[in-house]
């Protein structure tokens, strides 16, 4: 019996059982969260990935349902020291396993180095894939050496020439109190 599994409704136990492989080169428009992450809107970003389904020793022993993620996007995002575009490299290759419920899962993920999920009937695979490339993100993207200089100090140049012409609040009263006239 052949089965065609759908990307957007996976049947993970019936995919894992078939050792199942799936794969796609798809826009980043599809990944709606993770494209709001991006510097500015590009038609030609993707997102690649494929998917091993596989029986996966948990730590406890048992074998489950696991699923190898693996995918990749070249992002612009904003460099966070000269506020330029970067492009990102964002890598994922992860196995999650699943278990049978919430408490099952939460239990397993304590002790395993895989992620771990309920089982359900049906999952959608590239909101998974997006999830681990959200979480894969650069919490503070920036260049390794930005290409222009970055400016480190809030005040320019002339600011203490201007601060020394500018006449200080206090000064006539100071006058005032030492019988000056201002």
């Amino acid at each position: 019996m052949s089965f065609r599994f759908q990307p957007q409704h996976l049947d993970v136990a019936a995919f894992a059982g078939a050792k199942a492989h799936l794969s796609a080169r798809d826009s980043l428009q599809k990944y709606e969260r993770l494209a709001i992450e991006v510097r500015g809107p590009e038609p030609d970003l993707t997102v690649e990935w494929q998917v091993q389904g596989e029986q996966r020793s948990a730590a406890d022993g048992v074998a489950r349902p696991a699923l190898h993620v693996q995918a990749q996007a070249r992002l612009p995002l904003t460099c966070q020291r000269c506020m330029g575009e970067v492009r990102v490299d964002v890598r994922v290759d992860r196995h999650v396993l699943f278990a049978a419920d919430e408490d099952s899962a939460a239990a397993l993920d304590d002790v395993s180095e895989d992620d771990v999920l309920a089982l359900a009937p049906e999952i959608d695979l590239r909101a998974l894939i997006e999830d681990e490339l959200l979480m894969a993100l650069p919490l503070v993207p920036r260049h390794e050496v930005c290409p222009q200089p970055v400016r480190l100090s809030a005040q320019d140049a002339d600011f203490d020439a201007a601060q020394e012409q500018r006449q200080h609040p206090f000064a006539a009263l100071a006058a005032l109190k030492d019988g000056k006239k201002p």
